[in-house]
């Protein structure tokens, strides 16, 4: 990002100038007014860019009461998914002139509890939180005194605003696009024996249902199980259902690091990836194109998960009810999936349709 060439601190006038609009257009910008055209938006934020301006937090905060910082829990930092959406949650901050605290709840229910209700809540404005230990028993634990922001699918309930992504969606699109490609004994690695909520169970409703809509029987013993996502645990997971004698011609892993794992383990049993066994992903990490073979996977939108969430609880610390929702009611965005394919999967046969 380029400063402006001299020595005093790039203002709103200064960019008000460079983007040929007025102050007050600049300070609707920053402060994410809805009423500002698009082609006004990426002026203004162009000439930000260019300039390096930042917005005066501390001056806002006299006048407003706000600290001009909001949290951030996710269980780890390890996790490319929670990564990724750590930084893009900082970057969409940042352009609201806000800082963030990321807390990391090391898959912990303690963790969890104490990022929604520990003393350090009171430094915040905010919090966008993520969990996977709380779940639908707990809605009570999210009856908070601050703006708060739900993101994943361990707890869904009105009471709170919610920015979810596509698992069930995602996931029956992994399943029917290795179906077109000829799969037939289609793994799935990563369930959660028992869980009812949250992304394994929704991911493997999706596999499940794509199965039935393209009539292939479910098979139990593809159903490979694993308590974490890591990738060790894809590796241990297909080792197990390998050495069990269970060979299939696909596997949908419930994430990219599990996927990787997956894939290490195939190699090791001699079979190549996809020509003998063909590997899906979720999530579209950022190492997922750089693995060998580059791994076909679902995109789950992180960039519009973070925006969303950000935009939500900047609105509900400035008292607006977001995307003009009526007042005391809470919101609930879904984020598209898209299937990004790559080379750990064969081609659709010509002549197949792409679903």
């Amino acid at each position: 990002m380029a400063r402006k060439e001299s020595d005093h601190a790039v203002t709103m006038r200064d960019v008000a100038e460079d983007a040929g609009v007025s102050v007050k257009t600049v300070s609707n910008v920053v402060n994410n007014y809805q009423f500002v055209s698009a082609r006004t938006r990426d002026k203004v934020m162009a000439s930000i860019d260019k300039l390096g301006y930042t917005l005066n937090v501390t001056a806002r905060n006299l006048r407003t009461g706000h600290t001009g910082i909001i949290g951030l829990a996710v269980p780890d930092l390890v996790m490319p998914y929670f990564a990724q959406l750590s930084s893009l949650v900082i970057e969409e901050a940042k352009k609201l002139g806000m800082r963030v605290i990321v807390e990391p709840t090391l898959y912990s229910r303690e963790g969890e509890l104490e990022a929604l209700h520990g003393a350090q809540q009171a430094m915040l404005d905010g919090l966008i939180f993520s969990p996977l230990e709380l779940g639908q028993d707990d809605v009570a634990e999210l009856d908070v005194d601050y703006p708060l922001v739900l993101i994943g699918e361990r707890i869904f309930t009105d009471t709170v605003d919610h920015v979810a992504t596509e698992n069930v969606e995602g996931a029956k699109r992994a399943t029917k696009y290795l179906l077109q490609t000829g799969c037939r004994r289609l793994a799935v690695v990563g369930t959660h024996p028992g869980e009812q909520v949250g992304s394994a169970a929704l991911r493997l409703q999706g596999y499940r249902e794509a199965l039935e809509e393209m009539g292939v029987p479910y098979d139990e013993r593809l159903v490979v199980p694993s308590k974490m996502w890591h990738r060790d645990d894809g590796l241990h997971a297909m080792n197990m259902l390998l050495d069990s004698g269970v060979v299939p011609d696909g596997v949908v892993a419930l994430n990219d690091m599990l996927a990787s794992g997956v894939m290490h383990s195939i190699q090791l049993h001699g079979f190549r990836v996809p020509d003998d066994i063909s590997v899906i992903g979720f999530d579209n990490s950022d190492d997922s194109q750089y693995l060998t073979p580059s791994l076909t996977t679902i995109a789950p939108g992180l960039e519009a998960v973070a925006r969303l969430s950000v935009r939500v609880l900047r609105d509900r610390i400035d008292g607006v009810s977001p995307f003009g929702a009526p007042e005391g009611t809470s919101v609930f965005r879904k984020v598209s999936s898209t299937l990004v394919v790559r080379n750990s999967t064969r081609p659709i046969p010509d002549g197949g349709l792409r679903l």
